[in-house]
């Protein structure tokens, strides 16, 4: 039996009811009391009018056109067309040896520059005034083959030592001895870098990266580097006796 205290209008207007409180749940609307309590208007976000970010954006832009090439070199960094213009391609100095040399910024360059300071101090020393000594980045222009390790420099990621001295495709300019130092070297980036003379086409001044961008092996590299560069008694310039024979197990992983 019906109940003649409720009405049809009564009926209808709550059943309006459920149904405007259902709609309001679905949107969440009432998902936290602020939010019940915001006009739907004023949640619906404003358009950006930010100057200030526009131009950034422009920039960011402009820079990507006037350096980036689409085109990797041979480990998958991006070749740059240009060396202090605002891009990832930077000259450092290389403490102790009075060079300079263009790398990519960052991580990449802790490790060349680490390379290049022990090549210095227990190898041979690299001539302040000695022509070509030292060759970091080229510009992509200059690249024959994108294929070839050597390529890794117009990216930033490689590094030639006297290049007219250890020609690309010679073999055999380093004795015994100084070739266990190499060795080392590459030891202490753990494979990150290698020596372009283990190469089937060897280049003896040639060191670059071995890993594509986002490998978390260059970061941590890096990061245990520039710990024993902060660190007196460690790092390039203690000169360790690669003779061990755990550093020379070591070594001998990364051939």
């Amino acid at each position: 039996m019906s109940n003649p205290g409720i009405t049809r209008r009564h009926t209808l207007l709550a059943a309006a009811g459920v149904t405007a409180a259902a709609s309001i749940t679905t949107t969440g609307l009432l998902a936290s009391p602020a939010a019940a309590a915001t006009p739907a208007a004023a949640a619906t976000p404003a358009p950006l009018r930010n100057d200030a970010l526009k131009e950034a954006l422009r920039r960011a832009e402009a820079r990507r056109r006037r350096l980036d090439t689409g085109r990797p070199s041979a480990n998958g960094w991006e070749m740059q067309k240009a060396v202090d213009a605002d891009g990832d391609i930077v000259t450092r100095s290389v403490p102790g040896t009075g060079l300079d040399v263009a790398v990519r910024a960052g991580d990449a360059e802790a490790l060349l520059v680490h390379v290049v300071r022990r090549f210095h101090y227990e190898v041979d020393t690299l001539g302040r005034d000695e022509p070509g000594v030292l060759e970091g980045w080229v510009a992509p222009t200059a690249v024959r083959d994108s294929r070839r390790p050597e390529s890794n420099q117009a990216s930033g990621t490689a590094v030639v030592i006297r290049p007219g001295s250890y020609p690309a495709g010679a073999r055999g300019a380093f004795t015994a001895g100084r070739l266990l130092v190499i060795r080392d070297i590459v030891a202490d980036t753990e494979g990150v870098v290698r020596w372009g003379g283990d190469d089937r086409r060897p280049y003896e001044g040639l060191f670059y990266l071995a890993v594509k961008p986002g490998d978390p092996r260059l970061a941590r590299v890096a990061a245990k580097i520039r710990a024993w560069d902060g660190t007196p008694g460690t790092g390039a310039g203690v000169v360790p006796d690669v003779t061990e024979p755990a550093r020379r197990r070591l070594a001998a992983r990364y051939v």
